[in-house]
């Protein structure tokens, strides 16, 4: 008997997911166990991480087995970041970065431009 317990993801996982209409859907195509009350709160975060960390990466272009495997250990790292802290945390969105950004005054002139 092998030593590996995880539960094998059906054939055609990608195609399901590229078709997949909620963040539920991913986790149950992948088989990643999630809480529903973490990914009430930060689906699209968990999401938009998944996809920072799959980003360059040619899916297309190795087997499916492999880019399957890929997809389901990236999501489950985007999930469990998530659910160890919050969405306001991480800052994956733009506005939610540029909310604790120090912002300059606006009638703010810096010296080097004074003549």
């Amino acid at each position: 008997m092998c030593g590996n317990h995880d539960p094998v993801v059906a054939p055609g996982a990608l195609a399901r997911l590229k078709a997949a209409d909620s963040a539920e859907e991913f986790f149950e195509i992948l088989l990643v166990p999630y809480d529903q009350a973490v990914l009430n709160i930060a689906r699209l975060h968990i999401l938009k991480r998944m996809g920072e960390y799959l980003a360059g990466d040619d899916l297309d272009g190795i087997p499916e087995p492999i880019a399957v495997a890929r997809c389901k250990s990236v999501l489950a790292r985007a999930y469990e970041e998530l659910a160890a802290s919050s969405p306001l945390e991480q800052r994956v969105f733009k506005v939610l970065k540029e909310a604790v950004e120090p912002k300059a005054p606006k009638n703010f002139v810096p010296l080097d431009e004074l003549k």
